[in-house]
């Protein structure tokens, strides 16, 4: 399921991207790569999507959490 489907206060693991290279190496820089687990701080149709990922809180798009397949 992709990133912006999990509720805030849920923890899942990062299971592939479906993106490219592009946003690929982006997400890597974040350390947003598959095995990563994050927690899900804020989720909500209007304003930014939160995510805590080793301690550091990061704000995404929610294009980008789209594309982001968690389990």
């Amino acid at each position: 399921m992709p990133l912006a489907a999990v509720k805030p206060g849920k923890r899942v693991f990062i299971v592939g991207l479906a993106a490219g290279e592009g946003l690929r190496g982006r997400l890597a820089a974040m350390g947003l790569v598959p095995g990563t687990q994050v927690e899900v701080i804020t989720n909500s149709a209007r304003g930014p999507f939160i995510i805590s990922v080793k301690g550091s809180r990061i704000v995404l798009g929610h294009g980008m959490a789209q594309k982001i397949l968690v389990a």
